[in-house]
């Protein structure tokens, strides 16, 4: 705060000390120039030497102090705007483009940073020197004053209709950078698929034509640019034209003036026309800023956020999970559960089998509240899954995805994700009871070896053993598991199944089955069809009911056999 009163401060007194240069150049002029006094002279020299060293001081201090206040501001609004995306849920971000995010976090806080940098303060400084520049040259001579400001209402004018065109070109770029971002992003992490298919030229014409837009709106603001500043330099050479017209007239005639007022008027007509010129630059990087803060805020104010309400937390969680009549819906309308109501209990394991699109993955989603239900109550251990502290219920619930995602960083990086709690050797001990210890001992700095992106120099079956340590270092009492075999060897389906199995000894564990094989020893199966229940029981009691789990086992034994 103090720095702010500072910057203040700074932005009036250098408001007052800008115009003071003309008057003593005028005075230095009209006053001993004409009297031959050359120690006098000396001395004005000496006053404007020392002014311009004071300026030039509190000139580095003003744009100093507000580029250090700017981006402070600009810092705690990213860390906002960062903390605020890691609490919207899934949902928001299934239908939003990631590069749209991107561009928000950094292109967007990036312009708005500039508005606080150098908008806002320097907007205020322009204005005050537009009022003491104006009161020193009413102040010397009201008649030069308003043959230099004649010119003034054209200027405006034309500044306005500059400002108004600019703002609609800004608001294309924006929408076109926002758009380049997002292809970009998503085209880089799909290149595999891209390539696979042999679709370079026809995204390489996609691209182009959105580059087209850039390139288009970009030069739109440059053509606005290329004609007002023409303009405004020559209103500007209009307004001195007549001041020097109207002054040698008076110098002709005996009026009173001498030559240094002209000259300092000239000096002012400058400095004034200055501030408006870049007023109007000033006021385009405020309406890029209004564009980009209508963008941010526009995200800070969804209120797609997981609700953070319950405040249990519990000392004996045991894992007893319970669906009662749960309807679920990614978009409001389309259901893809219906009325799902079942019940597992501690330490038991549960299996999910179905077509794709029947609804699996849906329930072990809202297990972690990753996703709200719209209708029914979830309940583990008895209480209704909102009374759970989200972190401490997270914590309890070690999620295994088929599809692993790692960060380019090291593995222990990639296992802690920065838990200062999670040390070395319960890395270690988690690794060697999944069977990944041998492994991550071979690679060159062992648990500091850095995977890159996506875990891109690991194998498959080596990204899934480090997402099952990223599991168990929290010892969970209830396992989520997407299948994890379905995509590897057979010699690493062995290993990842034996540490499938060692993660679900004394914990429940439900899991998405892929190969119905790996689930016969479960202790209930649930069949799931377009998210309904169709069949509940043991893999030998299904199989005797002659259904749809019996047709499903079929389908894949006759799969196998052949």
């Amino acid at each position: 705060m103090k720095q702010f009163y500072l910057l203040v401060f700074l932005t009036v007194l250098l408001a007052a000390l800008v115009p003071i240069r003309p008057l003593i150049v005028q005075q230095a002029i009209d006053t001993y120039v004409p009297l031959g006094d050359y120690n006098g002279l000396v001395t004005m020299m000496t006053i404007l030497v020392i002014h311009l060293i004071v300026l030039a001081i509190v000139q580095y201090s003003h744009t100093y102090l507000s580029g250090w206040v700017g981006q402070t501001i600009i810092k705690d609004i990213r860390v906002k705007l960062y903390q605020h995306l890691l609490k919207l849920r899934l949902k928001f971000f299934d239908k939003t483009p990631i590069g749209r995010l991107v561009t928000r976090n950094v292109s967007d806080i990036e312009t708005l940073s500039n508005v606080f940098s150098e908008g806002i303060a320097a907007l205020i400084g322009d204005l005050l020197q537009l009022i003491v520049i104006m009161g020193f040259m009413f102040a010397m001579n009201w008649k030069l004053s308003l043959i230099s400001l004649s010119t003034l209402p054209l200027l405006i004018f034309s500044t306005y209709i500059f400002k108004e065109k600019i703002k609609v070109t800004f608001n294309d770029v924006r929408n076109a950078v926002s758009n380049l971002n997002s292809f970009v992003q998503e085209h880089v992490t799909g290149m595999n698929i891209v390539q696979i298919f042999n679709a370079e030229k026809r995204e390489q014409e996609k691209f182009e034509e959105i580059n087209k837009e850039h390139r288009k709106a970009h030069i739109k603001s440059v053509l606005y640019y290329s004609i007002y500043f023409p303009v405004a330099e020559l209103i500007q050479a209009i307004a001195i034209g007549m001041l020097v017209w109207y002054g040698a007239r008076g110098i002709l005639n005996d009026a009173g003036l001498g030559p240094g007022i002209i000259i300092s008027f000239i000096m002012y007509i400058q400095m004034f026309f200055r501030p408006i010129r870049m007023i109007a630059d000033r006021f385009n990087t405020l309406q890029m800023g209004i564009v980009s803060s209508n963008r941010i805020f526009d995200l800070l104010d969804s209120d797609e956020h997981i609700a953070d309400e319950g405040n249990y937390k519990p000392t004996d969680f045991r894992g007893a999970v319970d669906f009662n009549n749960v309807w679920f819906a990614y978009n409001e309308k389309d259901f893809v559960l219906k009325d799902i109501s079942f019940n597992v209990e501690e330490g038991q394991t549960v299996a999910f089998v179905g077509a794709t699109g029947a609804g699996k993955s849906s329930v072990i989603n809202l297990l972690s509240r990753f996703y709200e239900i719209n209708r029914g109550q979830i309940k583990i251990d008895g209480r209704d899954l909102k009374e759970y502290d989200l972190g401490a219920l997270r914590e309890q619930i070690g999620v295994v995805l088929q599809d692993v995602f790692l960060f380019s960083d090291t593995i222990k990086a990639n296992i802690s994700l920065g838990n200062p709690d999670i040390s070395d050797e319960k890395i270690m001990e988690a690794a060697e009871l999944v069977g990944a210890k041998k492994f991550i001992e071979r690679l060159p700095g062992k648990l500091e070896y850095n995977v890159m992106e996506r875990g891109a120099t690991l194998s498959v079956g080596q990204r899934q053993l480090i997402s099952f340590v990223r599991a168990m270092v929290y010892d969970p009492k209830i396992i989520v598991l997407d299948e994890a075999t379905s995509s590897v060897d057979s010699e690493t389906e062995e290993l990842i199944q034996n540490a499938i199995d060692v993660m679900m000894k004394g914990r429940t564990a439900m899991v998405i089955a892929h190969r119905l094989s790996t689930i016969q020893g479960a202790d209930k199966i649930i069949v799931l069809d377009k998210g309904e229940i169709m069949e509940v029981g043991t893999h030998q009691e299904l199989l005797e009911k002659g259904g749809f789990y019996a047709n499903l086992y079929q389908m894949q034994y006759k799969e196998v056999l052949n």
